[in-house]
């Protein structure tokens, strides 16, 4: 049975000329994708309350902490950053109004309300073990 996958395999395809791996132009591709993730507001409060507490507890070497916040923003980043990406290829692949983009954009929105959620719930976990750490 063919599926629409099986043509991308067929050896019969041409193949495309390697490109010479260049690492700078792949540094200028992420911190452009980068740039348009900080210019959403969505992304930029996120980071805007996640950098100090990263700051602070590296400065108070609490190592484990720095991870946790580390991990956890970076997390939300990446669901935040494939969420946009997801919206924007629907958009572009659909203009009109589709059920099954509305679904499809929804799952994206579910992933990246979880991470929000693991997120948020890192940040004030931690905040609440420095004032702790500051009251002791």
């Amino acid at each position: 049975m063919k599926t629409i996958f099986s043509s991308l395999l067929d050896e019969s395809m041409p193949k495309l000329p390697k490109a010479k791996y260049d690492p700078l132009r792949k540094l200028k591709v992420i911190f452009s994708g980068l740039h348009f993730a900080i210019s959403d507001f969505s992304v930029a409060y996120k980071l805007f309350l996640s950098v100090p507490l990263f700051i602070l507890t590296f400065l108070l070497q609490q190592w484990v902490d720095v991870t946790l916040i580390l991990l956890a923003t970076g997390m939300m980043l990446v669901a935040e950053l494939l969420n946009s990406a997801i919206e924007i290829l629907c958009d572009f692949v659909q203009p009109q109004e589709d059920r099954r983009i509305g679904i499809i954009k929804d799952i994206a929105a579910a992933a990246a309300g979880i991470s929000i959620f693991v997120w948020a719930a890192t940040l004030i976990l931690e905040a609440s073990h420095l004032w702790r750490l500051y009251k002791n």
